[in-house]
């Protein structure tokens, strides 16, 4: 009875936590999903979204990709753990394996679509090596590789783990009863597994199925419905009913999963003692799995090759000198310490509370006698936070938390990570202490332990090597994650992942694979930290002389505890001053690195050096941040596309009048300036152009031309505002109906290459991917100054622009006073190194240099607004569906 009173108070504590941290933040997005116009009821966004095109397609992709990964990476996981397990290859063969399944879980999985395409696209590095394209890396095939690399390390830590529970001595016993071999294999190794294959399954199959940047990069036509959400979340307008919709029509599936292992429950086996054998020899078995998990692992790891090596090279594929130039360039960064100290606090915090918590619930489902309905809801937990994307957890922080103490601080950041981890820490606990001696708590009742003294005294020393894998667990996906804290990261509390996807918007993937590398180096020492503690302190766990446990020292189950408290504690007293001070003014922009710099440049000039900081977005983050925060957005300043700022301003009032003049040559509202008119083109790979006897192109219609079918990349307007500077053109030239007809034939031409960021076009072509592209002007402009094999093209169209604007935000009494006069000073005295970049006039007074001076700069009739993009976007949905798409 008192053992159950204990039980269910660590059950009232992990309930409140998930109540708050998961409850709470899903209803939100629930009740979202639920709001109309004007906060009112409504189903309009399910209709919207249930009978949109395509949305029907993408999921039943989802669920086929899902399924085929799980299967085969649950497959593979198994053959891995097999080899570890039950054959006879040399003990150091062994631990190469079960060090090298992991190693891919070492790194941030926002690296794995440009490791793919580095290594297996048309200029890849191991295209290059095998002197043909292995295969074509864009929709299912790619999903599927990605995928399986993606969620290898956690299958195999999930399978791994359950077998070192399984008592091998039943083999011998089967044998000795004339079993065949494949009934011994049956009874002694895949149904005590059975329940942990389906948890692996089920786990993998959530991975990928709720996974949105492996798609990003190589899902090409091939649409999964995480990409949908994307879209819906974070696309050119931002509509998170709609996501809120999305968003819950994927955790359908959990449905489906809660009964299977509820099924499958009755399958675990418990063991009262796991004894040691000498394993049968069978030299035919070690060579067969001998051969298949070295295959694997080879495989696996040949993917990430090319991040030891691009890094390295002065411009891959066109100038392959030896350089340090990029990595002296990361390390140069003056964030990059403060942020790296975030990241290694967060990570620890993230592990200690995580493992304890983890550590808790698995306590109260597998070693207590408690009602089966509180067992399920912490299975349900589980469950929950599997099924639920990282991007969606994160953005329903961001409604719930905005205005809050906790917005944008480590706190959060931590909580984040916890329940957006839980799940995989909870099943490898639940899964070690179910394979325990059940009646060791009734032993040491009966010799005069209470329940507590029990745990820590005989489960806990038992369950040590387990939770010292899942605080590594903890520790490694805090380091690496992306998906969740983009949201809720501030520039304060910077982590070195969040460094990362800045780094990807300015398309510096040189800097990215640096940084990439330091996460991996961090996991591998913090990983060799964890086994070295676990080597200190494991005991033998088969142990059941209960007196001999008894007196065992409390001291030894608490080194660990304490160390990791130390750990986090000196983290974070170092870790909270890595970002920016409390005064300093914080601006959120969304501009490239060209005006950036030439905002610092503006600044440091003229005094305000040190005084700030500058944190990058692409457009449609900042954009949600600005819909969903308003006025409690950490930035105190933003330079973001204008019509953003004008719709922010209509939803939120969020900015202040500008308190200088502003001559403009159009005119703009009083709460923002213009800072630059960033123009679209044609961008083309001219070494491309040349193999494969391409014509140049003179206009985005010739874009349609079928000789150009499977070499064009152009962005969807439905994700980035990048491709609106297309659809202008087109509409302006030759009407809606004329554009819709002209996009259908670039569609067909553009197949799996039609991208979600304004950047990927020019990623592809400067990648040697697709010979066109059309993005932004002044980005091809640099890099053919740079001396790479870029060329571009003012289309006969003409050169539609986008301005971006400045504007301050109004934090009443807490506003920066700073911020102004920052503003003023980028206006003032950055305008002409801005306009050596977007040579657009803007201002009366300025000129638009000649030799930059696009060809044929056109401006839209109507006015840019959120309206009229969506209007566009409608039209271009038209064109999908009529090119087959």
């Amino acid at each position: 009875m008192r053992k159950n009173r204990e039980i269910k108070l660590i059950f009232i504590l992990v309930s409140v936590f998930f109540a708050g941290f998961l409850a709470v933040p899903v209803i939100s997005v629930i009740l979202k999903s639920f709001t109309g116009d004007g906060n009112s009821p409504s189903l309009s966004h399910y209709a919207e979204v249930l009978t949109g095109r395509g949305f029907l397609t993408a999921f039943g992709n989802s669920i086929l990709i899902s399924v085929c990964s799980a299967l085969v990476t649950t497959i593979l996981a198994f053959i891995l753990a097999y080899a570890v397990h039950y054959t006879n290859l040399g003990r150091r063969y062994k631990w190469l394996i079960s060090k090298a399944a992991i190693l891919p879980m070492l790194l941030p999985t926002i690296t794995y679509g440009f490791a793919i395409i580095y290594s297996f696209g048309k200029q890849g590095l191991l295209t290059r090596l095998f002197g043909r394209q292995l295969f074509d890396i864009y929709g299912f095939n790619g999903l599927l590789l990605g995928y399986v690399v993606y969620t290898l390390p956690i299958a195999f830590t999930l399978i791994h783990n359950a077998m070192g529970y399984i008592d091998k001595r039943f083999m011998v016993v089967s044998r000795l009863m004339g079993d065949s071999p494949l009934r011994t294999f049956r009874m002694t190794i895949l149904i005590p597994l059975l329940g942990t294959l389906a948890t692996s399954f089920i786990q993998t199959f959530f991975l990928c199925f709720t996974d949105f940047g492996i798609p990003a990069s190589v899902g090409g036509r091939f649409e999964v419905v995480a990409s949908v959400l994307y879209t819906e979340m974070l696309g050119s307008v931002p509509d998170f009913g709609n996501g809120a919709v999305v968003a819950l029509v994927m955790m359908i599936p959990s449905i489906v999963s809660i009964t299977v292992l509820h099924v499958l429950e009755k399958y675990n086996v418990r063991y009262n003692k796991i004894s040691p054998i000498e394993l049968k020899k069978g030299k035919k078995r070690d060579a067969v799995f001998g051969a298949l998990s070295g295959a694997i692992i080879i495989c696996t790891l040949s993917i990430f090759l090319v991040m030891f090596i691009v890094p390295f090279i002065e411009e891959w594929p066109y100038r392959m000198e030896f350089t340090m130039e990029h990595v002296q360039a990361v390390f140069e960064d003056r964030q990059l310490y403060g942020v790296y100290l975030n990241s290694l606090m967060v990570a620890a915090a993230t592990a200690l509370v995580g493992t304890i918590l983890s550590y808790g619930a698995a306590l109260v489902t597998a070693r207590s006698t408690v009602s089966g309905k509180l067992k399920k809801v912490i299975d349900s937990i589980a469950l929950v936070t599997n099924t639920i994307p990282g991007m969606v957890i994160g953005l329903a922080y961001l409604f719930v938390f905005t205005g809050t103490p906790l917005q944008n601080t480590f706190p959060i950041i931590i909580v984040c990570n916890i329940v957006h981890f839980f799940s995989t820490p909870y099943l490898m606990m639940k899964n070690s202490l179910s394979k325990m001696n059940a009646s060791w708590e009734t032993t040491a009742m009966l010799m005069g332990d209470n329940w507590f003294k029990t745990i820590v005294r005989v489960v806990t020393p038992n369950a040590l090597s387990t939770l010292l894998e899942v605080f590594s667990y903890y520790f490694v996906n805090a380091m690496v994650t992306v998906s969740a804290v983009i949201f809720i990261a501030g520039t304060r509390t910077m982590v070195i992942t969040t460094r990362i996807k800045e780094l990807q918007y300015f398309n510096e993937f040189n800097e990215i694979f640096v940084l990439s590398l330091l996460i991996l180096l961090t996991n591998l020492v913090a990983r060799a930290v964890f086994r070295k503690l676990a080597q200190m302190s494991k005991r033998k766990e088969n142990i059941v002389d209960m007196k001999k446990i008894r007196k065992m020292s409390l001291k030894r189950v608490a080194v660990f505890t304490l160390a990791a408290a130390v750990t986090v504690s000196g983290a974070g007293l170092t870790g909270c001053g890595g970002g920016s001070s409390e005064d300093q003014v914080i601006i959120y922009s969304n501009a490239d690195e060209e005006a950036i710099t030439a905002m610092e440049n503006a600044l440091d000039s003229n005094g305000y050096e040190g005084k700030y900081v500058f944190q990058t977005f692409g457009t449609s983050e900042l954009g949600g941040r600005l819909l969903a925060e308003g006025a409690d957005i950490e930035a105190d300043m933003v330079t973001m596309s204008t019509f953003y700022v004008e719709s922010a301003q209509e939803q939120n009032s969020m900015f202040q009048e500008l308190s200088f003049d502003v001559d403009t040559t159009d005119e703009f509202e009083p709460y923002c300036a213009p800072i630059t008119s960033q123009e679209g083109t044609i961008i083309v790979n001219t070494e491309m152009m040349e193999e494969n006897n391409l014509p140049m192109p003179e206009s985005i219609a010739d874009l349609g031309d079928p000789v150009y079918k499977g070499f064009v990349s152009v962005t969807d307007i439905s994700a980035s505002s990048t491709a609106w500077l297309l659809v202008q053109a087109l509409v302006s030239e030759y009407g809606e109906d004329g554009a819709k007809d002209v996009l259908a034939g670039i569609y067909e031409n553009v197949g799996d290459h039609l991208e979600d960021s304004g950047s990927a076009p020019l990623k592809l072509v400067r990648a040697g991917e697709v010979a066109i592209g059309f993005g932004l002007r002044q980005q091809a402009v640099a890099d053919k100054e740079d001396g790479l094999p870029i060329d571009y093209i003012d289309p006969a169209e003409g050169n539609f622009s986008l301005t971006e604007s400045v504007a301050v935000v109004d934090k009443g009494d807490d506003t920066n006073p700073l911020a102004m006069e920052m503003a003023q000073c980028i206006i003032e005295n950055g305008r002409e190194e801005l306009q050596s970049y977007y040579p657009n006039a803007l201002y009366n007074g300025e000129t638009t240099d000649a030799a930059n001076k696009s060809t044929n700069p056109k401006v839209f009739p109507e006015k840019l607004t959120v309206d009229l993009l969506k209007q566009h976007e409608a039209l271009s949905e038209e064109a999908k569906e009529a090119a087959g798409m």
